[in-house]
């Protein structure tokens, strides 16, 4: 097959044969053109040098490329195909080849596509950095200090120039893609640095000066929430940053202004102030609406009952959302009024909704008293008609503490039986001594007082007084009792006769001579015989004395030469010990 040069080279020779003689005009011209475009072909070409030439041939392995010259080229067909094995040019495709060399052993020239494609590719960078225009690129991964992009061939970012402010988890930006600008080149080295950051900047201070024309006091504004604080938000206007303070957020409280906005959220603001000198730029958001908080007295009066629902708990109470922008708290005092309830959380939860009255508004200060129990009546009111003094009740045990035990008569009413309600008889230092929780319990109503929410209560007061019915019938000064010691005390022992009832051993009385310690006689759970040398009825004190017995019995067996008992007594006066 000849080829398209062999074709030229046969006609030139052609019309050298015929150069003198005499043609049509015609035919001359063409020939001229023909002698021209083979001049052409045998033009000098520089190896390294980008051409364009047209597929003439696709073969298994190779494409042949005609570009002009005497000769043609060949490239690996590789070079056209897509990862999946897919020839992506066809015959009489026209392509741009880097020449590599000009002849081959066989005679034809080297070339290759993707030479030519890189060296359009670093061209074009080469422009752009000159230039200053934007290319786009796509992330790769990651590399030391910053990410590896693809531009047609490998570059570098920075991390200092991925954003305008620092990218905490780069790895999230692998696979995008971005425009860029490149800020380093050395084509030799294969060294490109590109900056996001730069082009963010420029585009960031075009946008600054058409939000600072456009801005004014009172302007409804569209704006991205760029940050969030404690003490309030900072909102993206376009290039210019405003802050939007916690108090300008919402008419209602606001805890943290995370529980209104999270970064990136788009929200409407109006421009409470602006300082384009400084360009500093106040925000709200709560003004787009009028102030609930203007009529709420009249909304909301005193003693209205409303419904609500619980927004948020407190150790101290509940806040209650009564309208957008209107909360009202109710303290924990004002949720019962027969519990005390340790925590809200033991009567409401947040979400609920429930029916509360109003006790108090606050307009100037934007706070609204509300009362959860005033819904129901109250039960203490009518305490002295429901527990009259003298009658008889019964109630479980509920707690109990150093001076008595609380039992719950009804669901929230409790009464107090005083640990010296508890016996008539013995001395009782702790209630769980004679009860214990969970008890049931018979009592007498002692006292009610509605003012303090109190009902005092008797246990002993349900029996009959041992005092009254037995002691003084069968006790009386002088007489020999046996009892038995249940308590020491620094003062003496306590000891416990038949029946149940208690009597004090004063120290001095537990023997003639002086004791230190009651434990040094006597101890827990020791019988005794003791005398009788006290008995008050009104006070309910029995006094014991160990030394009168031994004395009695001393008495019963002494001989007539021997001392009387009034000789011991008198020389007891006069060591100073007293003597019943």
């Amino acid at each position: 097959m000849m080829s398209e040069t062999d074709k030229l080279e046969e006609a030139v020779n052609t019309s050298t044969d015929t150069l003198d003689r005499k043609i049509p005009a015609q035919e001359q011209s063409q020939e001229q053109e023909l002698v021209e475009l083979y001049a052409q072909s045998l033009r000098e070409i520089t190896e390294g040098e980008i051409v364009r030439g047209s597929v003439l041939e696709i073969r298994n392995d190779m494409v042949l490329i005609d570009i002009g010259y005497k000769s043609e080229g060949t490239i690996p067909i590789k070079e056209f195909q897509t990862p999946s094995g897919e020839v992506t040019v066809k015959v009489g495709d026209t392509v741009d080849v880097y020449l590599e060399q000009k002849e081959d052993s066989d005679g034809l020239i080297v070339l290759s596509r993707e030479k030519a494609e890189k060296t359009k590719i670093w061209d074009d960078i080469r422009r752009a950095y000159e230039k200053g225009e934007v290319i786009t690129g796509m992330i790769l991964g990651r590399t030391k200090g910053g990410l590896t992009v693809d531009v047609g061939v490998r570059a570098f970012l920075p991390g200092s120039q991925v954003d305008l402010r620092p990218v905490r988890d780069l790895d999230k930006l692998i696979g995008k893609s971005f425009p860029m600008k490149v800020i380093k080149l050395n084509q030799r080295r294969g060294n490109i640095v590109l900056s996001r950051r730069e082009l963010l900047e420029e585009e960031r201070r075009t946008l600054k000066e058409r939000t600072l024309q456009s801005l004014e006091e009172g302007k409804i504004i569209r704006g991205k929430v760029k940050n969030i604080t404690e003490y309030g938000a900072f909102i993206d206007l376009g290039g210019l940053d405003g802050l939007l303070h916690i108090t300008d957020m919402s008419w209602g409280r606001v805890g943290h202004p995370s529980e209104l906005f999270t970064v990136g959220d788009e929200i409407e603001v109006v421009v409470l102030k602006f300082d384009r000198a400084a360009e500093r730029v106040s925000l709200g958001h709560k003004q787009r609406s009028k102030d609930p908080w203007e009529d709420v007295d009249q909304r909301f009066p005193v003693g209205s009952r409303v419904r609500g629902k619980v927004i948020s708990l407190t150790d101290y109470g509940a806040f209650v959302e009564l309208a957008e922008g209107i909360e009202g708290l109710v303290h924990i005092s004002e949720m019962s009024w027969t519990q005390r309830v340790k925590h809200p959380s033991k009567v409401v939860s947040v979400g609920d909704s429930i029916e509360v009255v109003v006790l108090d508004v606050d307009k100037l200060n934007k706070r609204i008293s509300l009362g959860l129990r005033q819904i129901e009546p109250n039960p203490w009111l009518s305490i002295e008609e429901s527990y009259p003094v003298g009658t008889r009740v019964e109630g479980v045990v509920r707690n109990l503490t150093d001076f008595g035990a609380f039992v719950e008569l009804n669901e929230g009413i409790d009464g107090l039986i005083h640990v010296s309600d508890m016996s008539w008889t013995k001395r009782i230092r702790h209630p769980s001594e004679v009860l214990k929780r969970g008890d049931k319990v018979e009592a007498v109503v002692l006292h009610t007082d509605k003012t303090n929410r109190r009902i005092s209560l008797g246990l002993k007061q349900s029996q009959p007084d041992p005092w009254q019915s037995t002691v003084l019938d069968k006790y009386h000064v002088g007489m020999d009792v046996k009892a038995k010691v249940v308590r020491l005390t620094d003062f003496g022992a306590f000891v416990e006769l038949e029946d149940g009832v208690e009597g004090l051993l004063h120290i001095s009385e537990l023997g003639h001579e002086r004791v230190a310690k009651p434990e040094d006689v006597v101890s827990i759970d020791q019988e005794l015989t003791l005398k009788i040398i006290k008995l008050d009825a009104n006070e309910r004190k029995l006094g014991l004395s160990l030394r009168a017995y031994l004395d009695s019995q001393d008495a019963s067996s002494r001989t007539p030469d021997q001392a009387s008992p009034d000789q011991h007594s008198s020389d007891r006066q006069e060591e100073g010990i007293e003597v019943s």
